[in-house]
């Protein structure tokens, strides 16, 4: 097989937004919508959301002005050590591979619940008990053959994944749809002591879930090599990715908040939402079918996202160089792919209750990518200022001041200290294994 270092230019404008969105609404809508409302309640989810989104969106522009700027495949990593050097790229770019790795986790834990919400007796062969929850065989056999069948898929080309993404976001919005129509043609049913408030530690446990539901418009810049046309159209794309997707947490924020039904009793909020406002289980079914597919475009998304990452670092030496290959058919990052695609097929032997454990310790790797390129933005509008900028982030340097505080301040929600702080040994002890593990990566770097 020829060994390769470049990849080839196939995506056009819709192809990378319908990747981005694809990659920000996952599974998260469908599982975790009863967390935030029990967390929060309606109004402190609103926003708790409307905070977060609003420093996604902020951090968003910076990494739409540098991803024009320098289409190149890893997206952080040329951003950082262009502005910082290689260790920072290194630490910036590991942590980014973290948070991709844990999505590509969460999802593939994530299809096998939604399969037994749908087909209870699908539970079979148990096998052992992690966090409260007995993992089957039955669920790890599941989520390993998909995981095997996206890795085989995105190995073909990142176009063939482009376009099944395409067809799957379709089925989200009419899911989205469901819900809206549900509440409106049933506002009379909306139940009368629903708790909109429940301080400001729920509205902070929301917050810093918040980088892990919106992890995904990064996939854009982490693909900028494959994408072909404009270079500008590459920051509208991320750009229009977000705002579709603050839109769509949004609906269903009230959609599920304000459902008739009793919060302390549901299985899968989001699904028993819309079964209660239409007053069907089809419909609950059907809203699980189209989380199923959320599940796929995300995991999809960031396992081209991970992949691209890791290729980056292998091209530029800090990782070995088997990860740099690319296929001579194909034009794809094959061993790459391979390895990031390996860890979903393991990830389901975790079971359900490690869900949560990934999505806060995996943000927290995002959040320090994000501020990174924040700081990135900062220094290369004063040290490069004539550098070719295709798309150009309103407010200058300012909005990557503010990209740059606001990431720093959602780290501080993760601290021992914050009400919303990591779990320890679980989540802290994810974090730990995987900042030895790039320690000695880089200490073995060529």
């Amino acid at each position: 097989m020829q060994q390769k270092t470049e990849l080839k230019r196939v995506l056009n404008r819709l192809d990378a937004a319908v990747l981005g969105f694809g990659a920000i609404i996952g599974w998260g809508w469908i599982i975790l919508a009863g967390t935030w409302i029990a967390n929060a309640g309606i109004g402190g989810a609103v926003l708790a959301f409307t905070l977060g989104a609003t420093a996604i969106i902020v951090i968003g522009l910076t990494y739409a002005e540098l991803a024009s700027a320098m289409p190149m495949a890893g997206g952080e990593h040329a951003y950082a050590e262009r502005a910082f050097g290689p260790m920072a790229a290194f630490i910036c770019t590991w942590a980014i591979i973290f948070g991709y790795v844990s999505v590509v986790a969460f999802e593939a834990i994530a299809l096998p619940v939604a399969v037994v919400y749908l087909f209870p007796a699908f539970k079979a062969w148990p096998l052992w008990e992690i966090a409260g929850y007995r993992v089957h065989g039955s669920e790890a056999l599941l989520g390993g053959v998909v995981a095997l069948a996206i890795t085989i898929m995105n190995v073909w080309g990142v176009r063939l994944a482009a376009r099944v993404q395409g067809v799957v976001v379709i089925v989200l919005f009419l899911a989205g749809a469901v819900l809206i129509a549900g509440g409106l043609t049933n506002l009379d049913r909306i139940p009368l002591d629903i708790e909109t408030w429940k301080g400001f530690s729920g509205v902070f446990a929301v917050i810093i879930m918040v980088p892990f539901l919106f992890v995904g418009f990064d996939v854009i810049p982490q693909s900028a090599e494959e994408i072909a046309g404009p270079k500008k159209d590459i920051g509208r794309a991320l750009i229009f990715s977000i705002l579709l997707a603050v839109v769509f947490y949004l609906v269903i924020v009230f959609a599920v908040g304000l459902a008739p039904m009793d919060m302390n009793k549901v299985d899968i909020a989001t699904a028993d939402a819309a079964g209660a406002w239409w007053q069907s289980d089809k419909m609950a079914a059907f809203v699980i079918i189209a989380g199923i597919g959320g599940i796929l475009t995300s995991w999809n998304s960031f396992l081209i996202g991970g992949s691209r990452a890791l290729f980056a670092m292998a091209r530029a030496g800090q990782l070995p160089s088997v990860l740099a290959r690319v296929h001579s058919r194909f034009g794809t990052p094959w061993t790459a792919i391979a390895l990031v695609g390996g860890v979903s097929v393991l990830a389901p032997l975790l079971g359900r209750n490690a869900l949560v454990w990934i999505v806060n310790a995996g943000a927290f790797g995002i959040t320090i990518a994000y501020t990174f390129v924040a700081a990135a933005f900062v220094v290369l509008r004063r040290r490069e200022p004539d550098m070719e900028r295709p798309f150009r982030a309103p407010g200058g340097i300012g909005v990557g001041v503010a990209a740059f505080l606001l990431g720093t301040g959602i780290l501080v929600l993760y601290m021992p200290f914050s009400p919303s702080a990591l779990a320890w040994p679980a989540e802290w002890g994810m974090l730990g294994g995987w900042t030895l593990l790039g320690v000695v990566l880089w200490l073995m770097r060529r």
